[in-house]
């Protein structure tokens, strides 16, 4: 089951294109780049919610749904390995998830007490 009951995680990449990664994204295009991510994500089990270029600091985001973190490690060293783009994974949690961590009562004792 997708989103935020405990069944998958989702990730926010974010990535970079290199000089090389700029020059592939021209001959390409958006499009295809779009679908190339899409079969990739799908591939290894996850969803992709959306993807969007930026021209910040990062040229690309996606938002997704994957198995697990050991599989978003997977995606996220894969893609460096290949080149054309440095990317970075951070899992993301939904409103209903936080609403459900705050709920949760952990023992911790703080430095110094």
């Amino acid at each position: 089951m997708w989103g935020g009951d405990g069944g998958v995680a989702k990730f926010l990449l974010k990535s970079t294109y290199t000089i090389d990664g700029i020059k592939g994204l021209t001959t390409d295009g958006g499009t295809k780049r779009v679908e190339v991510v899409r079969k990739m994500i799908e591939g290894a089990g996850g969803r992709m919610e959306s993807m969007y270029f930026g021209f910040g600091a990062d040229d690309t985001y996606v938002v997704c749904d994957l198995p697990d973190h050991k599989t978003a490690a997977a995606l996220a060293i894969d893609i460096r390995a290949a080149g054309g783009v440095d990317t970075r994974v951070t899992p993301v949690l939904t409103a209903e998830e936080i609403d459900q961590a705050t709920r949760e009562r952990l023992e911790y004792q703080p430095p110094g007490r």
